[in-house]
């Protein structure tokens, strides 16, 4: 029976291979310190961390995420050790939340390796604190038990650290969060929450306009067939876990996508009949609840991301548990002298093998379970998504018009799990985009980049930067979206063919330091006109020559052609500019810009990393999963970017808008 535990109480463990799992709503840091009798943390090898996130007897979460497991085995901790305190803590993230107290209350579960709950704990009564001691594993005459903590510090990881007796727990809690800060540049950002019924806000019409509040969860995230709040790359792919913001005339324009309702939107319609007892329901698309078809498929995909996440999650704890007891049972085997003579000790090894082939058997036949439905049901939704969800080989873009209105999201690529590398889940982003995107050209991203030729990978991540502004200009109502293009060296002219060749750009491509400077300083002043407009409620003083338009800015083979102040100006565009409608789009080779030292890495770190090859540097937020992005392929022979192109700037020279 599990114990339901309040700040304070204690409950005694029955075993000590044990799971801690961690549900926050909201993407937290989790760690683990070990402490002596008195609770005295000993030095940094005490502390298992992002950075450092293994320890005897104890493993922790590589990355911020909304859910974690952990792994404790008792046995195994040092025998100094008399206490292992769980702490869960805000990351101190650009526009994430900054107290526990501002999101749903983290609960923490601890379990056996079958899941099985032994004692749970609701961290209720935080505020201003962001970061919490949850709970602590304990020795007691022998015995290990449990206690509901609670602890919380306002002054954040630093604060508990030193509380704990950690020498230099500043630097240490520095140090912890800039490790996060490279998970979360590697992580797939999770839809955000959703904001009142009612239209979507035109930009040219939020200017200066009050913006609809954003209902505050009312909880942890659903799961499905709710709506869902799921799946955060170079910001978890990775980013970066909130929605547009939303307030009065002061704050951000919102280019919140529609105002959704925070109440539950109606469940889909049955379309199917209903499944016959012992047989496995038939996928249906747009299983999932929505205002809309594309807002059921949106959350039916995030469904199927996560229901992916979950049952591998689950197959390889099974896996990993079926190896530990066969070590154990050969351990305590081979101790007993008696066994190693004769045929006893073999008989044992046998044994053992057998009882782990058994147990990983039985995961790997409810894993097949789990990814045929999945792979029914993607068999069923890909045909029916909308051409922003859609891979370019969909038959939807060979009946593509051009939109009235922006879809929820656009897709990006493909991920998939080694597990079943033929089940690919659409990658979406939500619209408008809420932070700008990498292509990595350079060959150390991955194996499959390591083996591509220098001068075809940096064109595969222009081909890859040309494809995603074709997809964007493709899902915005006629003249609602405008490119430029930095091509300082000239170097991309014959990847960039199809969107000069169409002309919906705004411009030739900017080429050399002049280029470079007068793009960058016409974007930089209608971030900064936008600003002003909104912090004074004056939208009609605008200049009639502005462009409200969302912008795409694409930047190849950075930092060519960028001086010191473009490199500013490029950081103040990155970090300021989704916010107004200025996006950015970069082509480049972390390494080539080395030159400028660490003041880079904040320009890395916004940005959603992804590869132009298959690389699996991208995570989940549920259980921190390593991803294999997939960019999206153009069909060999195919002139469908070329007819979308078309079409695109055909209703930009008609003037057609909704």
């Amino acid at each position: 029976m599990t114990a339901e535990l309040v700040r304070g109480q204690n409950h005694t463990l029955p075993q000590t291979r044990l799971e801690i799992r961690v549900s926050a709503g909201t993407p937290v840091v989790a760690g683990a310190t070990l402490g002596d009798e008195r609770g005295t943390v000993h030095g940094i090898e005490w502390i298992a961390h992002p950075g450092s996130p293994q320890l005897p007897g104890l493993e922790v979460s590589k990355q911020a995420a909304a859910d974690h497991r952990l792994a404790v085995d008792l046995d195994a901790v040092p025998a100094a050790v008399h206490r292992v305190t769980v702490l869960l803590a805000l990351p101190m993230e650009v526009g994430g939340p900054v107290r526990f107290g501002a999101v749903a209350a983290p609960f923490v579960a601890v379990t056996g390796l079958d899941g099985t709950e032994i004692a749970t704990f609701t961290l209720t009564g935080l505020d201003a604190e962001s970061a919490v001691a949850a709970l602590e594993l304990y020795r007691r005459q022998g015995d290990w038990k449990v206690r509901a903590v609670g602890q919380g510090y306002a002054g954040g990881l630093a604060a508990m650290l030193a509380d704990q007796g950690v020498t230099g727990a500043a630097e240490l809690a520095r140090s912890i969060h800039e490790a996060v800060a490279r998970g979360m540049a590697r992580s797939v950002a999770p839809p955000p929450p959703r904001t009142p019924e009612g239209d979507r806000v035109r930009h040219t019409a939020a200017i200066g306009e009050p913006a609809p509040p954003v209902a505050p969860p009312a909880g942890p995230a659903p799961t499905r067939p709710t709506a869902a709040t799921g799946p955060t790359t170079d910001s978890t792919a990775g980013g970066p876990t909130t929605g547009p913001s939303a307030g009065p005339a002061t704050g951000p324009i919102s280019y919140a996508h529609p105002r959704r309702q925070a109440t539950a939107p109606p469940p889909p319609p049955p379309t199917a009949p209903p499944a016959e007892p012992g047989r496995p329901a038939q996928p249906v698309a747009g299983d999932a609840t929505g205002w809309s078809m594309e807002e059921r498929l949106y959350n039916q995909v995030w469904g199927m991301f996560e229901d992916l996440a979950r049952t591998t999650a689950a197959y390889r704890s099974a896996v990993d548990f079926a190896e530990s007891r066969m070590d154990q049972e050969l351990d305590r085997a081979l101790s007993d002298p008696r066994n190693r003579i004769g045929g006893a000790g073999d008989r044992a090894r046998q044994e053992a093998r057998a009882k782990r082939d058994q147990l990983t058997d039985r995961a790997r036949e409810a894993l097949d379970r789990d990814l045929a439905q999945l792979a029914a049901e993607s068999a069923v939704v890909e045909p029916a998504l909308p051409a922003a969800f859609a891979a370019w080989d969909n038959p939807v873009w060979h009946a593509y018009r051009v939109p009235m209105e922006i879809p929820m999201a656009l897709r990006i690529g493909d991920l998939h799990l080694p597990e079943n590398s033929d089940l690919h889940i659409p990658l979406l982003v939500r619209l408008p985009l809420e932070r700008g995107i990498w292509i990595d050209s350079g060959r150390t991203a991955s194996e499959a980049a390591a083996l591509t030729d220098t001068d075809r990978l940096r064109r595969l991540a222009m081909d890859n930067a040309v494809a995603h502004a074709a997809r964007l200009l493709a899902v915005y109502p006629a003249g609602e979206f405008s490119v430029h293009v930095i091509d300082a060296a000239g170097s991309a002219t014959a990847a960039l063919a199809p969107l000069v060749n169409s002309g919906v750009l705004a411009g030739p491509p900017a080429a050399g330091a002049g280029g470079v400077a007068s793009v960058l300083a016409r974007l930089t002043r209608r971030v900064d006109l936008v600003q002003m407009a909104i912090r004074a409620g004056a939208a009609d003083s605008l200049p009639p020559d502005l462009d409200t338009a969302e912008q795409l800015l694409i930047v190849n083979d950075f930092p060519h052609g960028f001086d010191d102040r473009a490199v500013t100006q490029l950081r103040y565009l990155a970090d300021e500019g989704p916010s107004v409608g200025v996006h950015l789009l970069m082509v480049a080779d972390r390494e080539d810009a080395s030159a400028y030292g660490p003041v880079l890495d904040p320009l890395w770190r916004s940005l959603l990393r992804i590869t132009p090859v298959a690389d699996d540097h991208l995570a989940d937020p549920w259980v921190g999963h390593a991803w294999t992005y997939e960019p999206l392929g153009i069909p060999a022979g195919s002139r469908v970017l070329e007819q979308v192109l078309a079409q695109v700037a055909a209703a930009r020279r008609t003037g057609r808008r909704p």
